[in-house]
C-alpha cells in the first residue's frame, strides 16, 4: 500500500503533493509557488501577503452565508532532519513516504506531517464541492519552525474571520487552548586561534544515535542531548589526556533536541589510547544512564588530519565549562498542573571553530517571569566566560480561555461524532495562536489535529486511522459553526 491508497483520499493525496515540493524552513519559494498555482487551477482566491504567508478565501455554501467566518491555519515549512546515512537534500529532493502498519513514515528523513497534514486538510476543504461550511479563510504561514516569521509579520487587517482553527496539534481528540511562549538565545564569542603542536595527533569524537525530538513536546521525556553528552567527554579528555579543542559542531535546528555532535581534539600520541578507553567507558555509562529512553547511543573516535589551528587553552576551558553549566531540559512544571512542563531550555546548536564560537538555545515557558529568569540564567552562564548573549524571535505565551465558545462547540461535536469525550489541554510547544491572538484579540482560538509522534526527528510518523477520524470530525465541525 502507498500513500495514494490511504483514506481519506482528500487529505492524503494533497499531502502527497506537498511531499513532492521541497519546503524546509528558510526555503519556501517552491511551496509558495505550488500553493498559489494549485489554488489558481481550482478557481480559489489566494495571494501571498507581505509576510510570505499564503492566504486563501472561500465563500460559504448556500444557506451558511450569515455564519461566523472560520480561519483554518497551518504552517507550510517543515523541520529538515535526516539520519546519518541519508543523502537526502531537503532543498531539492521530494520526501519518500512509506506505510508501516497504521503509520505513515519517511525514508531516512522527517516526514513533514508537521505541519503538512494541516496544510493538506486546508487544501481538501477548499477544493471540496460537498462540505457544508460558513465563510472560510486559510492562513498558511511561513517559517513557523525557526522564527514564526509569518505570524510575527502578519498585518492586523489581513484576516476577516473571528474563529481560528489551528491544525498543528499532535494528538487526536485533544483540543489545545494554551501554549508556552519562547525566545531564541544566542551566545557568541570571537577568539584568536593558535597553532596546533605539530607533534600532536587529531581525533574526531562523535556522539550519535540519539532519538532527538521536539524541544517542546518531548523535552520532558529525559532524552539525551548530544551536545551535553559530548561536553562530558571533552572536559574529561582535557583534564586527563592534555586534549585541546579545535572544532565543535552539534545540532542543526533550534527547536530540535540535538541527535548528533562531534568535536575535533588534538592531543599527544601517547594519550590516544587513553582517550579511546574514555570514549568506550562513556558509551557504556550513557547507555546505562539512558536505559529505557535511548536505544542506540554511539560514542565513536577516529583519527583525522591534524588541523593547523585550535582554540586557545583559556578560551577552550571557558567554553567547555559554560556548555557543561548551561541548563538543558525541564526547569519547572506548572505548579497547578504538575504533569505539564512550564519552563524549559534546549541547548540546540554549538558551532566552534575558525575563531568563532556560537551557542544557540531555545527557551520556553508559559510563565513570563520564569522565561525572564531563564534568560538571566543564560546571561550569567555565558557572560561569565566573556560571551555576548542576545535574544531574538520572542513570542508570548497563549493563555487559555476556558470559556471559549468554539472549544465548547468542538467538545459537543466530538461527542456526537464518536460517543467519547475529548480532552481540553494546554501544551509546552510554541503555537502561532499566541501571536495571532495578540494581533486579533477578539478571535476565538483552538489547536487540534490528528495523531503524530516524534516530530522534528527522522522517526516522525503520522497515525493513519487518526487522520480519517480527524477528517470526519473536521467536516462535522465546519458544518456546525
Amino acid at each position: 500500500m502507498n500513500i495514494n491508497d490511504l483514506n481519506p483520499r482528500e487529505i492524503w493525496q494533497n499531502f502527497h503533493l506537498l511531499t513532492q515540493v521541497p519546503r524546509p524552513s528558510g526555503h519556501l519559494q517552491k511551496v509558495q509557488e505550488f500553493l498559489l498555482q494549485w489554488a489558481a487551477e481550482r478557481g480559489i482566491e489566494a495571494f501571498k501577503d507581505n509576510a510570505e504567508n499564503i492566504v486563501m478565501r472561500k465563500p460559504a455554501t448556500p444557506g451558511k452565508e450569515g455564519c461566523r467566518t472560520a480561519v483554518m491555519q497551518a504552517h507550510m515549512d517543515m523541520v529538515p532532519q535526516k539520519t546519518d546515512e541519508s543523502t537526502h537534500n531537503f532543498e531539492t529532493d521530494p520526501i519518500q513516504t512509506w506505510v508501516d502498519g497504521e503509520w505513515l513514515k519517511a525514508k531516512g528523513t522527517t516526514l513533514g506531517a508537521d505541519d503538512g497534514i494541516g496544510v493538506a486538510a486546508i487544501m481538501a476543504v477548499f477544493e471540496s464541492k460537498d462540505i457544508e461550511h460558513g465563510p472560510l479563510e486559510a492562513l498558511i504561514t511561513a517559517d513557523e519552525e525557526t522564527c514564526m516569521y509569518g505570524v510575527n509579520h502578519l498585518s492586523a487587517d489581513t484576516l476577516k474571520g473571528d474563529i481560528l482553527l489551528n491544525i498543528d496539534n499532535e494528538n487526536m481528540g485533544e483540543f489545545v487552548i494554551g501554549s508556552a511562549g519562547g525566545v531564541n538565545i544566542t551566545a557568541t564569542m570571537k577568539y584568536q586561534e593558535v597553532d596546533t603542536d605539530a607533534e600532536d595527533v587529531a581525533v574526531k569524537v562523535s556522539v550519535a544515535g540519539l532519538r532527538g525530538g521536539h524541544s517542546g513536546l518531548e523535552i520532558n521525556e529525559g532524552r539525551g542531548n548530544a551536545n551535553k553528552l559530548l561536553a562530558r567527554i571533552v572536559r574529561q579528555a582535557i583534564l586527563d589526556d592534555e586534549a585541546r579543542l579545535a572544532t565543535w559542531h552539534g545540532g542543526n535546528m533550534r527547536n530540535a533536541i540535538p541527535r548528533t555532535a562531534e568535536a575535533v581534539l588534538t592531543l599527544p600520541k601517547e594519550n590516544v589510547e587513553d582517550l579511546k578507553e574514555l570514549c568506550e567507558f562513556c558509551q557504556k555509562q550513557f547507555v546505562d544512564e539512558y536505559r529505557g529512553v535511548e536505544h542506540s547511543i554511539e560514542v565513536s573516535m577516529e583519527q583525522v588530519e591534524l588541523p593547523a589551528k585550535q582554540v586557545p587553552v583559556e578560551i577552550q576551558d571557558n567554553l567547555v565549562s559554560a556548555i557543561m553549566a548551561c541548563h538543558n531540559g525541564v526547569l519547572r512544571f506548572i505548579p497547578s498542573i504538575p504533569t505539564v512542563v512550564e519552563t524549559s531550555s534546549n541547548l540546540a546548536i554549538i558551532n566552534i571553530g575558525g575563531g568563532d564560537a556560537e551557542i544557540l538555545i531555545l527557551a520556553r515557558s508559559s510563565c513570563d517571569t520564569q522565561l525572564e529568569f531563564l534568560q538571566e540564567m543564560m546571561v550569567c552562564t555565558f557572560g561569565m566566560v566573556g560571551m555576548k548573549v542576545e535574544f531574538g524571535g520572542q513570542y508570548g505565551s497563549w493563555q487559555p480561555n476556558f470559556d471559549s465558545p468554539i472549544v465548547a462547540k468542538m467538545v459537543d461535536v466530538y461527542k456526537q461524532c464518536f460517543n467519547e469525550d475529548a480532552k481540553v489541554e494546554v501544551c509546552h510547544a510554541g503555537l502561532e495562536c499566541s501571536i495571532i491572538g495578540a494581533l486579533y484579540p477578539n478571535m476565538d482560538l483552538v489547536s487540534f489535529g490528528p495523531t503524530m509522534r516524534s516530530p522534528h526527528t527522522p522517526d516522525e510518523r503520522c497515525n493513519i486511522p487518526s487522520v480519517e477520524k480527524f477528517w470526519t470530525f473536521l467536516k462535522a465541525l465546519l458544518a456546525s459553526i
